[in-house]
C-alpha cells in the first residue's frame, strides 16, 4: 500500500462529499440549473479519480515511477478540471467575471486525467 496516494485519497475523497453535499442542499438556491449541471460534473469527476487514487494505492508491487506518475496525473486533473469547474459553476456567485478564464483550463485537466489512465495501462503491460 502506499500510504502518500492512500492520505491524497482520502483528502480528496473528503472534499468531494463535502463539496457534493454544499451542491446538493445549498448551492441549488444560488446558481443556475446549468450551473448546478456543471457543478455536478465536477463532484462526479472529483470522486472518480479519487477512486482511481485509492486503486492505484493498492499497488504495492508497482513501486515504480510509471505508476506515481498516474497517481500525479489524477492528483494535477482534480484540480485543474474539477476545480476550474467549480469556479466556473461559481463565478456569479463569487462576482468574478474573470473566472471565465478558467475555461480553457478544464480540458487540460481532462488531458491529465487521460494522462493518468494510459500511464495505469502502461504500468500493467510491464509488470512481469
Amino acid at each position: 500500500m502506499n500510504k502518500r496516494i492512500i492520505i491524497t485519497a482520502a483528502i480528496f475523497g473528503t472534499l468531494a462529499v463535502m463539496l457534493g453535499a454544499f451542491g446538493a442542499h445549498s448551492l441549488k438556491k444560488m446558481i443556475s440549473v446549468e450551473q448546478l449541471d456543471t457543478w455536478h460534473t465536477a463532484v462526479q469527476y472529483h470522486f472518480y479519480h479519487t477512486f482511481a487514487l485509492l486503486f492505484l494505492s493498492t499497488f504495492g508491487r508497482f513501486k515504480n515511477k510509471i505508476v506515481n506518475f498516474s497517481a500525479y496525473c489524477f492528483t494535477i486533473g482534480i484540480f485543474l478540471f474539477s476545480g476550474s469547474l467549480y469556479f466556473l459553476a461559481l463565478k456569479n456567485v463569487l462576482g468574478f467575471t474573470a473566472l471565465s478564464i478558467l475555461g480553457p483550463i478544464t480540458p487540460i485537466g481532462g488531458l491529465f486525467f487521460i494522462l493518468g489512465w494510459l500511464s495505469l495501462l502502461l504500468a500493467a503491460v510491464r509488470d512481469k
